[in-house]
């Protein structure tokens, strides 16, 4: 009796647990470790000086400290760049003294915030109302969120659209459904990329939706690593807007060649590396490792999607018998690869991220994720339904010559999972915008 190997997904799903099981816990975003005086210690008067130590080396212009609605200036310590202080009016308090903190994590520029309190005198008792923490804008998370989905589908839609005329389909380039989504693609993606910037300083700063095209919005970050990825990434879409007035100039001819093949390949890794240089894969003990899994998911999800968009939108309604018999079978090849890529790169990613199986459990986060890995299992289970299309009916619907009765299931099943990915991708957006292990 022959035994069927075991599935790509239970494989995953078991290198996946083993690795949580066995992992270090990882590091989340800035937080704070101690300050001086101690929170909640009693004090006969205002101190002239408070210490604040954070988890991470923090740049001064990324922290904001408040004391009855005051702004303080935070300056260096002197003992590493971790440690700041901050010089107290004496009529920041009475009876109390409030100091409202909130700090951007150098790598991805989420914001983390807290409150130190201090009873003044003897009768201050510890019922005494303190000042609450900022809290970012629910509106301006919202809407980053869905900038966010959108620039990584534009992503997707441009890179792995690009790759499949290249790869599988050059006399593509002629069609104009397929030309058209590459110039949407691209004009989106230089859009969110230009509109992100703005978002992520307003989201950081606790500031609201009016703050985020003012023009200190941008500049405030763009003196920060998060900021000048930002512009990094806006560079690499203007760039490949050369790659793709070639390709739409040059057609065939330009996909075949080996000098646009080069240049299009340098720009897309170029695409797929800024955006994924300030997420989550930069926190955690093995940051080196994150970086090439966020690489490499990145690269599978938009080898995947954008090869689906073009062949639901392209090859399939124009039926040729020619094209169905070689771009599809070369698609579920590419489909297959990307498939084992994401999930390999992606139990990575878990694993550096979340660090342990209780966080996975017990975190909003970790919960976010598992629905992720969810959705992208039924997507899973849809794909291999339509790789079973293109062993058993391929031939049959060349034969016939692209018989509309014929084509139509695989159609379906294509456009619910190209339909499945879009809620993975919405997925990601929320889990980049939200702060591990919380």
């Amino acid at each position: 009796m022959r035994h069927r190997p075991p599935s790509l997904l239970v494989v995953v799903l078991a290198a996946l647990a083993a690795l949580l099981l066995c992992a270090p816990p990882a590091s989340a975003h800035t937080e704070l470790e101690s300050s001086s005086p101690k929170n909640g210690t009693r004090l006969a008067h205002t101190p002239a000086i408070v210490k604040l130590t954070f988890s991470e080396p923090v740049d001064l212009t990324d922290v904001h400290i408040k004391a009855a609605g005051r702004v303080l200036s935070p300056s260096r310590t002197g003992h590493g760049n971790n440690a700041l202080q901050v010089n107290i009016p004496k009529a920041a308090g009475h009876g109390r003294l409030t100091l409202v903190w909130q700090v951007l994590d150098i790598e991805d520029g989420h914001p983390t915030s807290g409150t130190l309190s201090f009873p003044l005198t003897a009768k201050a008792t510890s019922g005494t109302a303190t000042q609450a923490a900022p809290e970012p804008s629910a509106t301006v998370h919202a809407a980053w969120t869905a900038v966010r989905w959108a620039g990584y589908l534009s992503l997707a839609l441009f890179v792995g659209g690009v790759a499949f005329l290249a790869l599988l389909w050059p006399q593509g380039t002629e069609d104009r459904r397929s030309r058209r989504t590459l110039t949407l693609a691209w004009t989106a993606g230089l859009a969110t990329s230009l509109l992100a910037p703005g978002l992520q300083g307003a989201y950081g700063t606790m500031g609201t939706l009016d703050d985020v095209l003012q023009p200190a919005t941008y500049t405030d970050l763009l003196t920060s690593e998060v900021g000048i990825v930002a512009a990094c990434r806006v560079l690499m879409w203007v760039l490949a807007a050369v790659v793709l007035a070639a390709l739409l100039q040059g057609g065939d001819r330009a996909a075949r060649s080996p000098g646009w093949r080069v240049g299009a390949l340098a720009v897309g890794l170029g695409l797929l590396r800024t955006t994924g240089m300030t997420g989550h894969n930069s926190e955690g003990t093995h940051p080196g490792w994150g970086a090439v899994a966020d690489l490499v998911h990145l690269l599978g999800v938009s080898l995947w999607l954008g090869g689906l968009t073009l062949l639901l939108i392209g090859v399939l309604p124009r039926r040729r018998p020619e094209e169905l018999s070689t771009v599809v079978p070369g698609y579920s090849t590419l489909a297959g690869v990307s498939v084992a890529a994401i999930a390999a790169a992606g139990a990575v990613l878990t694993w550096q991220v979340i660090g342990s199986f209780d966080a996975l459990v017990h975190t909003g986060y970790g919960r976010l994720l598992l629905l992720k890995l969810a959705v992208l299992a039924t997507v899973l289970l849809i794909a291999q339904r339509s790789r079973g299309w293109v062993k058993t009916r391929l031939d049959i619907a060349v034969l016939l010559r692209g018989d509309r009765a014929t084509v139509r299931p695989f159609v379906h099943s294509v456009a619910a999972e190209t339909g499945l990915v879009l809620v993975v991708l919405a997925a990601t957006s929320l889990l980049v915008t939200s702060a591990p292990g919380r």
